[in-house]
């Protein structure tokens, strides 16, 4: 199985990240979360030399999927969404519904989609090797809201506990640029991040 690769962008006005899930060898790649710039996310594609395939979305937050829409105009890639959420995409909108263990393959890549409900009722992850996609649930030194419609501090706690049985050394991109640094492994979180270290003490949230 090849190795995959990741290219994280800085978009938007909201610290956000969009990532490129590259397998160089087929040549192809995966948008996760295209919350801003379009143009932005196609063109570190293109210059990687690299076809845009897919569209996975951890969440349909506006600041997550504000240009799925045109991205999907500019490569026609097929998005996938968990199945909770997709009467949030835009019509016509060609997707494909996820659940947990979904697994989706890119290229010579396999992810497997964990369903980490909390911040959003469809908050899911994408868990590809040694890495790991966390959207708005678990963020480097924190973890999403759970005082927003949909949320649910319980189900953020059961996610939160999921995630900190991954192998300590996958490696987290969160969904924002809210930490100390852009990116964290498990194991760094269970350390430090009070959500993750409280967690292992029957967390309250």
């Amino acid at each position: 199985m090849p190795k995959p690769r990741v290219v994280q962008l800085a978009i938007g006005p909201m610290m956000n990240f969009a990532y490129l899930l590259c397998d160089d060898y087929a040549g192809v790649c995966a948008v996760i979360d295209p919350g801003w710039e379009a143009n932005k996310i196609a063109d570190a594609a293109k210059s990687h030399r690299l076809t845009i395939d897919k569209v996975l979305l951890t969440h349909t937050h506006f600041d997550h999927s504000h240009a799925l829409s045109e991205l999907v105009q500019l490569t026609n890639a097929t998005t996938y969404v968990h199945r909770e959420e997709m009467g949030a995409l835009p019509k016509g909108t060609k997707s494909r519904p996820t659940d947990d263990g979904t697994l989706i393959p890119l290229g010579g890549l396999e992810v497997r989609c964990l369903h980490t409900p909390g911040h959003t009722p469809g908050s899911q992850c994408f868990l590809v090797e040694d890495a790991v996609f966390t959207g708005d649930t678990l963020f480097v030194d924190g973890c999403g809201r759970v005082d927003l419609p949909g949320s649910d501090p319980k189900r953020m706690l059961d996610s939160l506990r999921r995630l900190a049985q991954l192998d300590p050394a996958t490696v987290i991109y969160p969904g924002h640029d809210y930490g100390s640094a852009p990116t964290s492994t498990i194991g760094d979180e269970l350390q430090r991040n009070p959500c993750m270290r409280a967690n292992s003490e029957q967390m309250l949230l």
